[in-house]
């Protein structure tokens, strides 16, 4: 997370934006012409295969980056960002963004330490899909997102928070298939821990589900 001055700075260079749920802010293999400060609502960072295969990268949240990284090397998009919520933020034009990072030390090493946060979890992800089972990343996903961007549901349970995500973007996170997203929102289900809606999953217990260990055959 950026320090409230480096917020200020951020925000100060660019232009307020407003998006729709199931917009598209930036596409992949375009060129880098903005990056954008979050300020509300969750996006998610999707990767297309040349075979049509999409891959869920990442998901993003209020006073996070998206789009830097080709903003700073000047490469294409390696990834498209679409909005789960409606939401807002600040633009900033890719030149601008680099220029302003040029001339504040602090706010760049601010860049460089979230996008080496973004990395070490990238490899904690790698790891787990050779140590856990689908059902484990499944949950373990479940937590992080409700922890992060969560909706406080208190008329669902005192601690419950809703997730929107579908099943498909969940199976694309964790590299599983929908059915065994499907067979362990079921078990989870059954333990009282989660609930479905349309479009989004609510935790209802996120402390005993970071405790809750699947089924095992």
């Amino acid at each position: 997370m950026f320090s409230p001055d480096h917020l200020a700075l951020l925000r100060g260079a660019g232009s307020p934006e407003k998006w729709r749920r199931g917009d598209v802010l930036l596409r992949q293999g375009e060129t880098a012409d903005r990056t954008i400060l979050l300020g509300g609502g969750v996006v998610k960072v999707v990767s297309e295969s040349v075979g049509g295969y999409t891959s869920l990268l990442a998901f993003r949240g209020a006073g996070e980056l998206v789009g830097e990284l080709a903003c700073i090397d000047g490469d294409v998009r390696s990834a498209s960002v679409i909005a789960l919520q409606d939401g807002h933020g600040t633009a900033l034009p890719g030149s601008r963004f680099a220029a302003l990072i040029r001339a504040n030390g602090d706010l760049g090493l601010s860049v460089l330490r979230s996008i080496t946060a973004r990395l070490r979890h990238a490899d904690v992800q790698r790891e787990a899909l050779g140590a856990e089972t689908a059902a484990e990343r499944v949950a373990g996903l479940l937590v992080e997102l409700a922890h992060r961007y969560g909706t406080d549901m208190p008329s669902w349970a005192p601690s419950a928070r809703s997730v929107r995500i579908t099943q498909y973007e969940l199976a694309g996170a964790v590299g599983t298939s929908r059915e065994s997203v499907v067979r362990t929102l079921r078990e989870l289900q059954s333990a009282e821990l989660v609930a479905t809606r349309r479009g989004a999953v609510v935790v209802l217990d996120p402390a005993g589900l970071a405790r809750w260990e699947p089924e095992r055959p």
